[in-house]
């Protein structure tokens, strides 16, 4: 199976204090829930993060069912495209599913789904509700994707879909994401009144 790339070194202003990677989520660590989503369909994972929450995720992963490696930001808070390169620079399969660490209702059936519609292609990207391309949960041509984020970043580029201009990619539409899940699969957690209304999910 492929790997899994979660994207964790943002400081999430809207959040408040606190790490929101490792916020707790009705008793589990929100970058674990979205890890234990991903379990099924991915054989490694990849957390991008910053050097100095390195401490606060390793514990919550020590367990995990799969090999996990760090992959800390050379420059912190570069944006998430330039965080998703150093993601998938730390693979070692040909495809990545990139998921942000806010996004604890990622659905491994569509995530399944966007391995098989990337197939051939350099990225499977969903687009959704009025023309919005989720590309925090896409899947990706590791080596493609992560020459195309360092070639928009060479332009000064930091606009998330930059990179997607020098790719061949396939949308992936509403209907289809309907066919495996439902848009909650994109819903994410930015602020500490999201994560106390999320916690009735999972409780």
């Amino acid at each position: 199976m492929p790997a899994g790339v979660v994207i964790a070194g943002g400081y999430a202003t809207r959040f408040g204090d606190g790490d929101k990677a490792v916020a707790d989520l009705a008793g589990v660590p929100m970058l674990r829930r979205v890890a234990d989503r991903l379990a099924p369909v991915v054989d490694r994972l990849v957390v991008n993060c910053r050097r100095e929450q390195v401490p606060r995720i390793e514990p919550v992963l020590a367990d995990y069912d799969h090999p996990v490696d760090l992959a800390e930001d050379p420059e912190p808070d570069q944006g998430p495209m330039a965080g998703i390169r150093t993601g998938l620079r730390a693979v070692d399969s040909e495809y990545a599913v990139v998921v942000a660490c806010d996004m604890p209702y990622v659905s491994p059936a569509l995530v399944e789904y966007l391995f098989e519609r990337a197939a051939g292609y350099d990225a499977a990207v969903p687009k959704v509700g009025d023309g919005w391309y989720q590309t925090t949960q896409a899947v990706y041509r590791a080596e493609a994707m992560a020459a195309a984020c360092d070639r928009a970043l060479d332009r000064g580029e930091h606009k998330i879909l930059a990179p997607l201009e020098d790719l061949e990619y396939v949308v992936v539409t509403e209907a289809e994401v309907h066919e495996h899940a439902d848009t909650d699969t994109f819903r994410n957690i930015n602020t500490r009144d999201e994560l106390r209304e999320a916690e009735t999910d999972f409780e």
